[in-house]
């Protein structure tokens, strides 16, 4: 049976935009301003455009191969089918940690602003949290989508009103000088912004539930790169404007800081925890629909067992998929909170996927012309190789540039990587993989 057939195709252009919002948009916009600032002064508004030409570059290659080829775990399918299956394999066993550390993170923070409204036992809010955002997605990707296009209407409203109602208060002299620290304050603060933009792409990992996914998630994925550019540099310019590039500079709550001055700090707070929530909420739904469907894929291809790719009779979503990832964010409460920054080696295996999709795009004009041609964002057979050979280059110096000096991030991942190989020895020892044809 097609996978078209046996996944419910709930996910519209306004869900493919929201996912990628959603996961673009997340706890980053609420801390990452003030270290910016730092390092740029008012300058840092012009290294967030200077910041998405990475992520933009590589969305390019994104949006080809989502119009080609949609399909639900496309960061496994996609290299599996035209790279390396083994390769494929890899880097998807990494990502699971990397999703698990994301999902911890995220969920933290989120319990972290609640707070700011009830106290609320750590841990225990964090475990509901998880029952609540994979229960939604249990239920139905329309569901999840459509609750996805709430949280995102709700956030961009807040910040809507903040910069309508802050831009009349700014002042123009916090603007001048406007690169205090020169270019190099500048380039500095790219590889900190460069991670905003991060999960763009997010649609392409559920391109098998999306309508019209040729057309829908190319454009998706144009419309979601604009707004966030947009949103953050209005959000980042009036707090700016608000409060000075010092005083910026040195906040641990740029956000919350520049609404209290507009309304007082004590009415200030619940309206940006509610914010901050409706902000994370987006991303950690986003985060559950495409961390399982690695799993439904990579079950559906026989690389896990196969009742990982199966589908639920009533509301077609991958229920033994959401299973394993809500089981295993879970267990990654085991960890102690302070411990939390173990997982911040995420973007690792986030950027290998982008090197193996811009090489699945690279094999698909060499040995597929036929899908290039059916593609709906059309590109030449050219222009598709320098593009994807430009992803590469961006993802490949963006690691470089964000290199990290702490080892144990690194010794986290190298351990699962361990388990990973054990994982596929064993399984792949009497079972070769099988090659599902995904929709097309």
């Amino acid at each position: 049976m097609s996978e078209v057939r046996e996944l419910k195709q709930g996910v519209g252009l306004l869900p493919v935009v929201a996912l990628g919002l959603g996961t673009a948009i997340g706890v980053s916009i609420f801390s990452v301003i003030a270290p910016a600032t730092e390092l740029a002064g008012p300058a840092m508004l012009l290294a967030v455009p200077l910041a998405a030409i990475p992520m933009f570059v590589i969305a390019v290659t994104y949006a080809f191969m989502g119009s080609t080829l949609p399909t639900s775990g496309a960061s496994y399918e996609w290299p599996r089918r035209f790279v390396s299956e083994k390769l494929a394999f890899a880097i998807v066993w990494l990502r699971i940690a990397g999703n698990v550390g994301a999902m911890f993170i995220l969920s933290l923070v989120l319990v972290r602003y609640l707070s700011f409204l009830i106290p609320l036992p750590t841990k225990a809010a964090m475990a509901g949290l998880f029952v609540i955002v994979f229960g939604l997605n249990l239920f139905g990707v329309a569901l999840a989508a459509s609750i996805q296009i709430v949280l995102m209407a709700a956030l961009v409203v807040f910040f809507g009103i903040f910069a309508v109602t802050g831009a009349p208060a700014v002042d123009p002299a916090v603007f001048t000088p406007f690169m205090p620290n020169g270019w190099g304050g500048v380039l500095a603060t790219i590889p900190l912004l460069v991670g905003l933009f991060f999960g763009i792409e997010a649609a392409t990992e559920v391109g098998g539930e999306v309508r019209d996914g040729r057309r829908n998630i190319p454009l998706g994925i144009a419309i979601a790169i604009i707004t966030s550019v947009i949103v953050y540099l209005l959000v980042a310019g009036v707090c700016l404007g608000l409060l000075g590039p010092q005083a910026l500079g040195t906040s641990e709550t740029p956000v919350l800081d520049a609404v209290a001055v507009l309304i007082g700090e004590e009415r200030a707070r619940p309206v940006v925890a509610l914010a901050a929530v409706a902000a994370i909420g987006t991303s950690l739904n986003a985060l559950c629909m495409t961390f399982s469907r690695s799993f439904y894929a990579m079950g559906r291809a026989g690389a896990l067992p196969a009742f990982f790719g199966r589908v639920h009779p009533k509301f077609g979503t991958p229920h033994f998929a959401l299973a394993a990832a809500f089981i295993a964010c879970m267990a990654g409460l085991l960890f102690p909170v302070n411990l939390a920054a173990l997982f911040l080696a995420v973007n690792i295996p986030v950027l290998l996927k982008f090197c193996t999709t811009c090489l699945s795009a690279i094999r698909i004009v060499r040995t597929r012309p036929d899908l290039h041609e059916k593609a709906g964002f059309k590109l030449s057979a050219r222009s598709v190789q320098i593009w994807a050979v430009l992803g590469i280059i961006m993802a490949v110096g963006v690691t470089l540039l964000g290199i990290s000096t702490d080892w144990r991030p690194y010794l986290i991942l190298a351990g699962w990587g361990l388990v990973g190989v054990i994982v596929y020895i064993i399984h792949h020892r009497n079972k070769p993989v099988t090659d599902p044809e995904p929709s097309a």
